[in-house]
């Protein structure tokens, strides 16, 4: 039996502050840091002799993966950092405050932007401080892979490939990833044959580890968040 455990990363200071976020890169909040910690806590309960460590290019993920291994005493493992586990881009949403938007234009409006599977905000100006064209570490990334708004769709189709090219070949190992609330949505969705519908449905709280278990033939048999007290639906375990 195999592990994939899932973390989106700790509370960052703009989701303190309910701002849009995206792949714009905030630092975790003092609440993220210790929701990091705790994370690695509960994965070091398990005794899994982890193989492998993903994250995003942003530092709130990046951040939580070395604090869990630090917490877990590993030291100098190969992170492989990659921009496909990126956050959603929201687009001209990006830096907003969502409840401010949800009072000009409405809950179920702001839902939709968030959650729906293929309705993007509006694209970001390139010229906002905001955009990724303007944040260096994306100068690596190649422009035209960089967006100016996404869906959950869109979010999906580049987070999906990576993990099939680069992580299910790996799937008969323990792997950890750090990333954020719509990558590893997309993922679930992968994993768990979610219809476009259901998918809107799942939450994934921050810093609590969702730890799915594989056969020796790569099968998916279960999933746990580890911190059961702040425990989300999974939709297809119950």
């Amino acid at each position: 039996m195999s592990h994939l455990i899932l973390v989106r990363h700790g509370q960052s200071e703009w989701n303190l502050q309910k701002r849009f976020t995206g792949w714009v890169d905030v630092d975790l909040a003092p609440q993220g840091k210790l929701e990091a910690c705790k994370a690695g806590e509960l994965i070091k309960e398990l005794k899994l002799d982890l193989s492998y460590f993903y994250c995003s290019y942003q530092k709130r993920a990046i951040e939580t993966l070395n604090l869990i291994l630090n917490t877990l005493g590993i030291k100098n493992e190969k992170i492989v950092k990659a921009w496909q586990l990126n956050e959603r881009h929201y687009g001209a949403l990006t830096g907003l405050n969502k409840d401010e938007m949800k009072k000009l234009y409405g809950e179920k409006k702001i839902h939709e932007l968030r959650r729906s599977w293929d309705i993007p905000p509006e694209p970001l100006k390139k010229d906002s401080p905001y955009h990724p064209i303007n944040i260096e570490i994306y100068k690596d990334v190649p422009k035209d892979k960089i967006p100016d708004s996404e869906s959950l769709k869109n979010t999906y189709e580049r987070v999906i490939p990576f993990f099939k090219e680069n992580i299910i070949s790996k799937l008969d190992k323990n792997i950890l990833i750090s990333a954020h609330g719509n990558s590893i949505r997309a993922i679930c969705k992968y994993l768990f044959k979610l219809d476009n519908n259901k998918i809107s449905e799942l939450e994934i709280p921050t810093g609590n580890p969702l730890v799915l278990k594989f056969n020796d033939n790569k099968k998916l048999l279960s999933g746990e968040y580890l911190d059961q007290n702040r425990s989300k639906d999974l939709l297809i375990f119950n």
